[in-house]
């Protein structure tokens, strides 16, 4: 089990090692000559290699291996980054991730593919006999690297106490690093505890070791590429190797020791001298009051302290969780929040005093418990942005046309859920921007545009949601050829009179398509309705700007989470809804007098201002006795607003969203349901629904009597 468990940990971070190789090639691809792209890049594949052979991934560490020496000779300068290698590093990074997922019960990989590809790196490196730019030894190590005299190196490795538990033995690094020539190993025993407080899965000792190799510094840390970034690693040179005077001899013994940090020069001098200490000395000599010194050791010991401290909440900063268990946690805290507001009810009807201030507390704690749920889940949106870079560009080279992605907001947050149904409407979006919108080199240098054409993504936060632009400087939408497209399809009537914004959004109708021919992109008019779809799934809604020659922005607008939403609870006869607060304005009485006024027309007057208004008793069909005072819900939804008229405002309420059994997923105005404390379901209406239902139901009536 615990194998399995290793392999799933290992799979898993290779995944997000691959995103990181993905992201770090296409920024070298724009600075080949960066020597810290180039590091990530071959310390990415290193990881890949070391890891995937620790956990018996061996094609996986046999092919990266192949990757990684190349990428060796490019670290030392043997090897130019050019497209070429770009490319097809590229197409390994693809292959490796085949690999896994074939691993996880996938389609088989072909093999064959992975020879052609390991055939092509190894044209990179130089055949023996060759004479490369910077010779390489028989180690893969450059020449420039290696000396024909041994330099002797100090090495202080001390590991993190929970190496084991990451999978790594640091008896092998030795092993590895005492190959590279002559080495003596020293292995330092003092910090093991007593039996009492000793944990066996734990690494106590730590070591000193002598080499004296040809190899050179590098060779040397990349022993340690693993686990540096949590070990103590210091590597010193301490002979190079040159003339000296054997009579002269070498350091003493407490020079040593003080370069090694064992000791102090003043515990040195304490001991040869055997005086007293520092501040004891300077009392005694007059030249500073015990006070003073006093207090120099009580800011010595408190600034030891508070770094000792910080060090450990560092250490523990961060912890990998299994999705799986952050749901699991959500749900759970969904149905406290349901019985926490069945808790303040009973005890509000029941009038029971000494519970109210319990009540309260645990509604209290209940809301930070919900928060701090939803905050484990939320990730930034920059895990997605980055996806996206290789689509542009590998896309940008399939139509000919010279495209660059930027964005803006990466670090903006959203509740993970949102972010993975998100991938595939932001996928087509950006590949229509590229097919339909960015112009050819030749044809937007004619127009006075740059040859490379923009794509920019950018999320902001806005209140309880996240708005997301898809905006690119190509030649926007005709809103003539899409008028003209509508009507030859019969979508509008040749006497309609549509704002641009109206026209705009017809290319989101199921089927729509201006494109003239058929591509690998485009043009089969699939693809705009399903990106509206998914979004509206999602509670969204999406908004349509553009100006002919200038460019085209999609705005998607998206709440924070899926889970738990703060709504505000109506009542309609003896049914509940619930209506998204983010979504709600204000709430004002609709009384009979009003509605005479409105001469039968469902408009309300609302400080000088008509706003529409939707009667749901009548949308739903609810029976029963109209209150004479009714209550309009004033909601804002596609820059419009809109009013829902209910017999009475109940008011906020913490909302558990529940999903719909399958027979009424498609019922539109319903995005989901929640249980209120006494038992009864409340549904969730989806505002942004209603209104395009009812306007369909207006335009069909108008229809059919003109």
């Amino acid at each position: 089990m615990n194998v399995d468990k290793h392999k799933e940990i290992f799979k898993e971070e290779a995944y997000e090692l691959l995103g990181e190789l993905e992201s770090a090639l296409l920024e070298l691809e724009d600075a080949p000559e960066d020597a810290e792209l180039i590091g990530r890049v071959f310390r990415a594949l290193h990881t890949i290699k070391g890891s995937g052979s620790m956990f018996g991934f061996d094609d996986i560490a046999a092919f990266a291996h192949e990757v990684e020496t190349v990428f060796d000779l490019v670290r030392n300068g043997g090897v130019k980054v050019t497209k070429e290698l770009i490319d097809l590093t590229l197409v390994a990074r693809d292959q490796i991730r085949a690999m896994l997922d074939s691993a996880d019960g996938g389609e088989a990989v072909n093999s064959s593919r992975t020879v052609e590809i390991v055939e092509s790196f190894r044209k990179f490196v130089p055949e023996a006999g060759e004479k490369p730019d910077v010779p390489v030894s028989r180690k893969g190590i450059p020449v420039s690297d290696v000396s024909e005299k041994s330099v002797t190196y100090r090495i202080r490795f001390r590991s993190a106490q929970d190496i084991f538990m990451r999978g790594t033995n640091p008896v092998y690094l030795l092993e590895e690093l005492c190959r590279l020539g002559d080495c003596k190993v020293v292995a330092h025993t003092d910090a093991i505890p007593v039996l009492n407080d000793f944990d066996p899965e734990a690494c106590y000792t730590y070591w000193d070791v002598i080499l004296t190799t040809n190899q050179g510094i590098n060779a040397i840390k990349d022993v340690f590429i693993f686990v540096e970034d949590d070990s103590e690693l210091k590597i010193e040179v301490i002979d190079e190797g040159g003339d000296f005077d054997v009579e002269a001899g070498y350091k003493k013994l407490g020079e040593i020791l003080i370069e090694r940090g064992d000791l102090t020069p003043e515990d040195l001098e304490k001991v040869l001298s055997a005086q007293k200490r520092v501040g004891e000395m300077l009392v005694d000599a007059g030249v500073v009051d015990e006070v003073k010194v006093k207090s120099a050791l009580v800011e010595q010991e408190h600034v030891i302290q508070k770094r000792k401290e910080r060090k450990a909440v560092e250490s523990a900063s961060s912890i990998r969780v299994p999705a799986e268990k952050l749901d699991t946690l959500v749900d759970l805290v969904g149905e406290l929040v349901t019985v926490q507001a069945r808790l303040s009810q009973t005890v509000l009807k029941r009038g029971i005093p000494e519970l109210l201030s319990i009540s309260e507390e645990v509604e209290r704690l209940t809301e930070e418990l919900r928060d701090n749920a939803m905050s484990i889940r939320m990730v930034p949106i920059g895990t997605t942005f980055s996806k996206f870079r290789r689509l542009v560009r590998d896309l940008s080279r399939e139509l000919g046309k010279e495209v660059e992605l930027t964005t803006e907001g990466a670090e903006t947050e959203l509740d993970k859920t949102v972010i993975e149904r998100l991938n595939d409407p932001l996928v087509h979006l950006i590949r229509n921007s590229i097919d339909h919108g960015i112009e050819p080199p030749d044809v937007r240098e004619a127009r006075g545009k740059p040859r490379k054409g923009t794509v920019h993504l950018s999320a902001v936060h806005s209140g309880a949601s996240v708005l997301i632009e898809i905006r690119d400087d190509g030649a926007g939408l005709d809103a003539e050829a899409i008028r003209a497209k509508a009507l030859e399809r019969g979508l509008i009537a040749p006497d309609a009179e549509l704002s641009e914004k109206d026209i705009f959004s017809l290319i989101l109708v199921p089927g729509f398509s201006t494109a003239e021919e058929v591509t690998n992109v485009s043009g089969r008019g699939v693809g705009m309705d399903v990106v509206k779809k998914s979004i509206e799934t999602l509670r969204g809604s999406i908004g349509i700007s553009s100006k002919k020659g200038v460019g085209t922005t999609i705005t998607l607008k998206l709440p924070l989470t899926l889970a738990i939403i703060e709504g505000l609870l109506v009542r309609i006869g003896q049914e509940y809804f619930i209506m998204p607060l983010s979504v709600v304005e204000e709430c004002v009485e609709l009384t009979r007098e009003d509605v005479a006024k409105a001469h039968g027309r469902h408009i309300a007057n609302v400080r000088g201002e008509l706003i529409p208004y939707v009667r749901l008793r009548e949308y739903f069909r609810i029976g029963g006795q109209m209150p004479d005072i009714e209550q309009v819900v004033i909601t804002r939804t596609d820059g419009s607003r809109v009013g829902f008229v209910v017999d009475n405002v109940i008011g906020e309420h913490q909302t558990v969203i529940k999903s719909l059994g399958r027979f009424y997923r498609a019922v539109e105005g319903i995005s989901g349901a929640t249980i209120l404390g006494d038992g009864t379901v409340a549904l969730i209406l989806d505002v942004h629904q209603l209104v395009q239902g009812v306007e369909r139901e207006e335009e069909a009536l108008f229809l059919k009597h003109n």
